[in-house]
């Protein structure tokens, strides 16, 4: 239906004609429950004093943590052995030997690496599968 860079809200919102200046004001709820507050100079006689015009008014917002994709993080443990995780990562994710290594290393020296990222099925699926191994693993949204 929409983008999933993007979601659009429809609000109602109220004109309201000032009397004395001759101007419309425009109110309405927008995004997060921000009130919006906007002028328009109208010709006279458009709206009479007080009366409450319904107008749509749409926002369009744009939701950054559906853009950022998830990660599956793999965490330093004093259990398993260095070439165990290189194993595990050749097997679980199909690295050549060089990468797995690397990751591992990176595992081993910084405490945690990222193996994976995607959709939040298939790092949710990843997870099982390192846990299954018994290596210590968690999802996160990306940085």
């Amino acid at each position: 239906m929409y983008p999933e860079s993007s979601r659009t809200l429809k609000v109602m919102g109220l004109c309201i004609k000032d009397a004395v200046s001759d101007d419309t004001v425009r109110m309405a709820a927008g995004p997060g429950g921000a009130n919006r507050i906007a002028v328009h100079a109208m010709g006279p006689g458009a709206v009479m004093a007080g009366q409450a015009v319904p107008e749509a008014v749409e926002y369009t917002e744009i939701l950054e943590a559906e853009d950022r994709p998830w990660v599956t993080v793999v965490w330093d443990d004093p259990v398993n052995l260095m070439h165990y995780v290189t194993y595990i990562f050749q097997k679980l994710f199909g690295y050549s030997k060089g990468k797995a290594t690397e990751l591992m290393l990176e595992v081993h020296n910084d405490g945690k690496a990222v193996v994976s990222s995607g959709a939040r099925d298939k790092m949710e699926h990843d997870v099982q599968r390192l846990h299954a191994a018994g290596l210590w693993a968690t999802m996160q949204r990306d940085d």
